[in-house]
């Protein structure tokens, strides 16, 4: 069912000065500031050869971002998001299994434009993992 890894997000207080750190130091390719209203956050994607770094910046106070940040202020690895062919089978299958899906349960449209939905960190060993539809 899990397909290739799309992004490791990273939460970010500047996002303009992380996109430069990873220009200037790692001489990485950085995509231009995305806003994304629906989920409170401004993005950039630093582009890999295998795949990407998602840099993520709370936009307005009531961001999940920003309050990530709160309890972690030097930012950090916020998901990891991973591909599935068909995203309402995939959800299907994962609440069969016991998994839980953030929100409503239905998947919203993401940075690339794709359907994604979120599932619940206590079911991944901490981890928060997104489905993005392939």
């Amino acid at each position: 069912m899990i397909g290739r890894l799309n992004h490791v997000a990273i939460a970010v207080r500047d996002l303009a000065a992380a996109s430069a750190r990873y220009r200037a130091t790692l001489g990485a390719t950085v995509s231009p500031p995305s806003p994304q209203a629906e989920h409170g956050v401004t993005v950039a994607f630093v582009e890999l050869p295998n795949t990407k770094v998602e840099l993520l910046e709370p936009l307005g106070a009531d961001s999940p971002i920003a309050k990530f940040l709160d309890k972690n202020p030097d930012g950090g690895i916020h998901h990891l998001c991973f591909e599935v062919d068909d995203i309402l089978a995939a959800r299907n299958r994962l609440v069969g299994a016991g998994a839980r899906v953030l929100g409503d349960g239905s998947p919203k449209i993401g940075a690339h434009g794709k359907p994604v939905l979120f599932l619940h960190p206590k079911d991944f060993n901490g981890a928060l993992i997104e489905l993005e539809q392939a």
